[in-house]
């Protein structure tokens, strides 16, 4: 929190009402009621992290295999499942 607002302190005059936002990339959240909009927020949050993991873990450990460099598999999730459930031939 002190750290928010401190960056708002410095990035606001005193007419305004901006805020910085920040997008939490790291799966579904749970509330009582979830939305549509909610839904699509959680959809994107997945596809960004499956870019994320991708661009990451998997290009990483490719490119040093092609170099020949010794690295220990990295253990990650892969959360296509989950895509699926709304990408997927029965999916939304």
């Amino acid at each position: 929190d002190w750290l928010v607002t401190a960056i708002n302190k410095a990035t606001t005059c005193a007419k305004s009402n901006s805020r910085i936002g920040l997008l939490d990339i790291f799966g579904f959240e749970s509330f009582e009621v979830n939305r549509f909009e909610q839904l699509c927020i959680n959809y994107a949050n997945e596809k960004l992290q499956q870019k994320f993991t991708s661009d990451i873990f998997r290009t990483v450990q490719e490119e040093y295999e092609y170099e020949g460099i010794q690295l220990d598999d990295v253990k990650y999730e892969d959360n296509g499942e989950v895509l699926n459930l709304v990408e997927g031939r029965m999916g939304l």
